[in-house]
């Protein structure tokens, strides 16, 4: 077990290093924020499981901070990019903004 942890662990290590990629790489604060939500939930989910595999006395504190990142980490990056968007942070140049298009249609709330 002490290998697949260790491998869970480098997969994790791998993922969070491409999040901190993405933070530099990206062009603009959304295409960030995905970068960085995806990243560090993967990478987090994957460290946590190679831990639970090397340490199976934690399993259960494990998969209970596993299961809050999967929910808290996607719906709190939501929040701020929405609140982002309402602020009128502007996109990169050859994004669309499909959310403001909904606006002006009325499919959305204003």
């Amino acid at each position: 077990m002490k290998i697949v942890g260790e491998i869970f662990l480098i997969i994790g290590s791998l993922f969070l290093f491409l999040s901190a990629l993405g933070l530099l790489r990206m062009p603009d604060v959304y295409n960030r924020m995905q970068a960085g939500t995806k990243g560090t939930t993967f990478g987090a989910f994957f460290s946590i499981l190679g831990v639970m595999a090397m340490r199976p006395e934690w399993f259960l504190k494990g998969l209970s901070i596993i299961i809050f990142i999967l929910l808290t980490n996607p719906l709190s990056s939501h929040a701020l990019l929405r609140a982002t968007h309402r602020l009128g942070v502007p996109l990169a140049k050859k994004a669309i903004d499909a959310y403001a298009e909904d606006k002006e249609k009325g499919i959305v709330e204003k």
